[in-house]
C-alpha cells in the first residue's frame, strides 16, 4: 500500500472511532439535560447530534473518495469530501439558529437548573471530547472534510467548558439566567465555525484559486523561467482543499521537442516545489506564429497522480 492510501486509511479508522465515542456523548448528554432541566447541556446535546452527522458523513466522504478514478469521473470521488463539508457548514448553522430560539425563550421565563449533576454530565463530556479533539487535530489540516467534523468537535468541547462554569456558578449562586446566556455564547462559537466551513468549501465548489496562493507570485515564477517568452490563459483552482491544479498557454521560442520538453520540466519543477501544484496542463505555443498550427505548437497534457 502507498503511503498517501495508508494515510487515507489511517483518518477513516480515526473518524470510525470518533464516531463511536460522540455517540456515547450523545446518548449521556440528552438524557442528562432532560433529568436537569439544563439547556445549556441540551443545547450541547443538540451540536452533537450535529456532530454525529457531520462525523458520519465526513467518515462516508472518506470512504467514498477512496475509490478510484474512472472513465466517468476521472479525478474519483475525491469532491465528495468537499460536498460533505459544506453540508456539514449547514448543519452548523442550522444548530446555532435552534440554540437562539431556545435561549430567547429561556430568558424570558428561566427554568430551574439541576446544577450539581448538569456540572458533572458536563465534565464527562469534556474529557471525551479532548479524547476526541487530539484525535482528529493532526489531520484536520491538511482534510477540509476533517476540518469540518473538527471544528464541530472544538464547537462542543468549548461549549462543555461553558456548560461547566454556567453549572458552577448556578450551583452557588441559583441564577438560572447563566444557563441561556452560555448557549447563546454556545451558538456564536457554532456560528463562526459555520461560516468558515460554508466559504471555504463554496471557494473549492466554484473552483477558485487556493487561498494559500497568489496568483500573480505564481505567475512572476512561471515568467522567469528560461525559454518562457510569454504566458496567456493561466488558470488555477482548488481541486480539493489540499489538491490544486492549473493550464495555461506558454509562448516559446521555435526550437526542437526536445529544447521544449526541458522548459516543460522545469515549470513543472518550480509549480510542483513552490506551489504544490502537481495537476498540470500546459501548452506550449511558438512565438514565431501568428496563427498556431500543428507544426509549431506543442501540447503537454499531464496529470500527476
Amino acid at each position: 500500500m502507498s503511503d498517501s492510501g495508508h494515510s487515507h486509511h489511517y483518518v477513516i479508522s480515526r473518524m470510525k472511532f470518533v464516531v463511536m465515542l460522540t455517540v456515547a456523548i450523545f446518548i449521556l448528554e440528552v438524557v442528562g439535560g432532560i433529568l436537569t432541566h439544563s439547556l445549556a447541556l441540551l443545547s450541547d446535546a443538540g451540536h452533537i447530534f450535529a456532530d454525529i452527522l457531520a462525523l458520519g458523513l465526513s467518515w462516508g466522504a472518506l470512504v467514498l473518495s477512496s475509490r478510484p478514478a474512472n472513465h466517468k469521473k476521472t479525478y474519483g470521488y475525491i469532491r465528495a469530501e468537499v460536498i460533505a463539508a459544506s453540508i456539514n457548514g449547514a448543519t452548523l448553522f442550522l444548530v446555532a439558529i435552534w440554540i437562539f430560539i431556545e435561549a430567547y425563550h429561556r430568558i424570558s421565563q428561566p427554568v430551574p437548573v439541576k446544577s450539581l449533576e448538569m456540572f458533572v454530565i458536563a465534565v464527562i463530556g469534556l474529557l471525551v471530547n479532548l479524547v476526541v479533539f487530539f484525535r482528529l487535530k493532526g489531520v484536520a489540516e491538511h482534510n477540509l472534510n476533517v476540518k469540518s467534523a473538527f471544528l464541530h468537535v472544538l464547537g462542543d468541547m468549548l461549549a462543555s467548558v461553558g456548560v461547566i462554569i454556567g453549572g458552577i456558578i448556578m450551583l452557588f449562586t441559583r441564577l438560572y439566567l447563566v444557563d441561556p446566556i452560555i448557549s447563546v455564547l454556545i451558538g456564536l462559537i457554532i456560528l463562526r465555525g459555520a461560516f468558515s466551513v460554508i466559504r471555504e468549501s463554496a471557494d473549492i465548489l466554484l473552483e477558485g484559486v487556493p487561498r494559500n496562493l497568489q496568483l500573480n507570485d505564481l505567475e512572476s515564477v512561471l515568467r522567469k523561467v528560461e525559454g518562457v517568452e510569454d504566458l496567456h490563459e493561466l488558470h488555477v483552482w482548488s481541486v480539493t482543499s489540499k489538491d490544486a491544479a492549473l493550464s495555461c498557454h506558454v509562448v516559446i521560442k521555435e526550437q526542437s521537442t526536445h529544447s521544449a520538453q526541458k522548459i516543460l520540466d522545469q515549470i513543472r519543477s518550480r509549480l510542483k516545489k513552490q506551489f504544490n501544484i502537481e495537476h498540470t496542463t500546459i501548452q506550449f505555443e511558438c512565438g514565431c506564429c501568428t496563427t498556431p498550427s500543428p507544426e509549431c505548437i506543442f501540447t503537454e497534457n499531464r496529470r500527476s497522480a
